[in-house]
């Protein structure tokens, strides 16, 4: 029987690292022009993060599997992810939302035995959070800047399952958690010219709260408007979460540090 779970959850947790595989891009607002005071401002953002590089530790049912894992790999996986980030901002005063979901699995026979496994692997979240603007103006070459900062609350859910079918009496490994955890974030955005922006943004997520110890978030890259109310993103990204928590199967866990390549389509309006 150990044996069996030993291979199944390699199973599972070898792919478990592609959970946060389109994680959070953000959106990089430039300050706001003296015309649009006490207006709101909107943009929506699909996004796609890409990673190249995947390492850490993940658990279910109390066995812990060490990933190291490529873009290849995650892709080969994926079945279907959906995401988009909204920000609103009237002054120096901002909404934003952003909701994630992702879907991958895979069906495989064991070696020992020949039973059937149906991997089920499924990462789910929602935030909302307040920012303010702190910083906006012209810098010494007469470009624009601005710095605003975030406060919010996320919602998370995590699924890792395996389902083992005959022969012999099935299985089922695993499970789905979910949890609420506080959230702050940094930015920092500045003009480099007409069409070309920078930007970079630092985010924290968890603080020990519902078995989330850590999630943190860096990033810098570049916005590129080419049309008047559509710009494109791009740059690079490190990604990390530490969350634990215990269940009637043993432990589950997943600690997982990313770095990779995103991409976005912002629409403003």
């Amino acid at each position: 029987m150990w044996i069996t779970l030993k291979l199944a959850a390699q199973f599972l947790l070898s792919i478990g690292m592609a959970l946060f595989s389109a994680q959070l891009v953000h959106a990089q607002a430039l300050p706001r022009d003296e015309a649009e005071e006490g207006t709101w401002r909107h943009s929506i953002t699909p996004y796609l993060f890409l990673p190249l590089s995947t390492i850490g530790t993940s658990t279910v049912a109390g066995t812990s599997v060490d990933l190291d894992l490529k873009l290849s790999d995650v892709l080969d996986l994926l079945q279907g992810a959906a995401s988009a980030r909204y920000e609103g901002w009237n002054g120096n005063f901002g909404l934003i939302s952003e909701v994630y979901y992702v879907k991958l699995g895979e069906d495989a026979t064991l070696p020992v035995g020949g039973a059937s496994l149906d991997v089920d692997i499924r990462q789910t979240f929602f935030n909302v959070q307040g920012a303010y603007r702190f910083a906006d103006g012209v810098n010494a070459s007469g470009r624009r800047y601005a710095a605003d900062a975030a406060i919010g609350v996320q919602w998370n859910r995590l699924k890792q399952e395996i389902d083992i079918a005959g022969p012999g009496p099935g299985m089922t490994l695993g499970g789905t958690e979910e949890w609420f955890e506080p959230m702050i974030a940094v930015r920092y955005a500045v003009e480099l010219n007409e069409k070309w922006n920078f930007a970079s943004r630092a985010q924290l997520s968890g603080f020990g709260v519902n078995g989330d110890d850590l999630q943190y978030l860096v990033l810098a890259g570049f916005d590129w408007k080419g049309w008047e109310n559509t710009s494109l993103r791009f740059g690079y990204q490190f990604y990390g979460i530490d969350y634990s928590t215990d269940r009637s199967d043993g432990e589950f866990a997943y600690d997982v540090d990313q770095n990779g390549l995103y991409a976005a389509v912002a629409f403003h309006f």
